[in-house]
């Protein structure tokens, strides 16, 4: 599973999270959550999962479209 780190910004800043406050909310660095929201890295699925809920959302939110 891909995830499009500019749709989880896009969540996060919709529910009023800073960078740093979301990171602590997720047990997540901010600087590895910088790097998932700029594509840089793709997170684990406990780490999707642990932020999806955090937005209440679901994965597919967050998935990169597939390109066939």
């Amino acid at each position: 599973m891909q995830v499009d780190g500019s749709l989880i910004r896009q969540l996060r800043e919709r529910h009023g999270y800073g960078l740093r406050r979301f990171a602590a909310a997720i047990d997540l660095s901010p600087s590895y959550l910088s790097r998932i929201e700029r594509g840089q890295r793709n997170p684990a699925p406990e780490v999707a999962t642990r932020i999806v809920r955090e937005l209440g959302s679901n994965i597919a939110d967050i998935e990169q479209p597939r390109v066939e």
